[in-house]
């Protein structure tokens, strides 16, 4: 079965849409899936609106009452789902079922580590006229970003920050107790635990949909993101992490990415 997790704060009128564009997503799969939404702390009247819309078994809702941030929810929906790959991106889908899907398959055809990368020479960015310089400004703001998080940690990855992301059970219950970054540092300190468990990574190409000016990388969280990955670089050097070996899993993949 695989697991599609959503974090969610504040979603405001996207979780309608949202609800019903994953329950056709679902009728149309032949394989068993199962969504989790996290509601991280949710003060606007998403839950509301999620008790008025029409009940679906294959969708299961987790919340709390307290904002914890980004990458607390995707640990809490990653540990909660029960699938043997669970993949999680934003609850917008701004990566459409097309990009979950190749990142499903890349699971299933043996790599246990599979992410989306928008630099990857096969990726798309699909923006209208008017958002040109927008789209310019956070593709910039992304390699920034990047370049940074490279000379903190020890990752390789060059787009650490794409909000499409996807693993085997036996990488969740390996690697997710041992972070607690709670912010929106949590995918970079993800990238540096598979690191330093010699755990290959498949990136995967998207098709990336620019629709707004919606935006979480502005000065403040920025440096709030630097803040985490400083303190995430102090913490995984007092940590030994034993190397991963997956069990009955196709090397294929994992050769590609070494």
């Amino acid at each position: 079965m695989f697991s599609l997790v959503l974090p969610a704060y504040n979603p405001g009128p996207t979780i309608a849409s949202t609800w019903h564009a994953l329950a056709d997503f679902l009728d149309g799969q032949p394989d068993p899936w199962e969504v989790v939404i996290v509601l991280d702390g949710c003060t606007d009247d998403t839950t509301s609106q999620l008790n008025r819309l029409p009940p679906d078994d294959r969708i299961r809702v987790v919340s709390y009452p307290s904002n914890r941030g980004k990458g607390y929810a995707v640990r809490t929906g990653l540990l909660a789902a029960r699938g043997e790959y669970r993949i999680f991106t934003d609850i917008d889908l701004a990566y459409g079922f097309d990009d979950i899907l190749r990142i499903a398959d890349t699971l299933r055809q043996g790599a246990v580590a599979a992410i989306a990368s928008r630099t990857h020479p096969d990726s798309e960015l699909v923006v209208p006229a008017h958002l040109l310089g927008y789209a310019h400004r956070r593709q910039l703001q992304s390699a920034i970003f990047g370049w940074l998080a490279r000379r903190v940690l020890p990752i390789r990855q060059v787009d650490s920050q794409a909000g499409l992301k996807g693993f085997t059970a036996e990488i969740i219950h390996h690697l997710l107790p041992r972070t607690t970054c709670d912010g929106f540092g949590f995918d970079c300190e993800l990238l540096l635990a598979l690191d330093r468990s010699a755990i290959p990574v498949i990136e995967v190409p998207v098709r990336v949909r620019c629709r707004d000016r919606v935006s979480t990388t502005g000065f403040r969280s920025a440096l709030a993101m630097l803040r985490e990955l400083h303190q995430i670089r102090r913490k995984w050097k007092r940590i030994l992490v034993p190397p991963f070996v997956a069990i009955g899993r196709e090397p294929a993949l994992a050769r590609e990415a070494a």
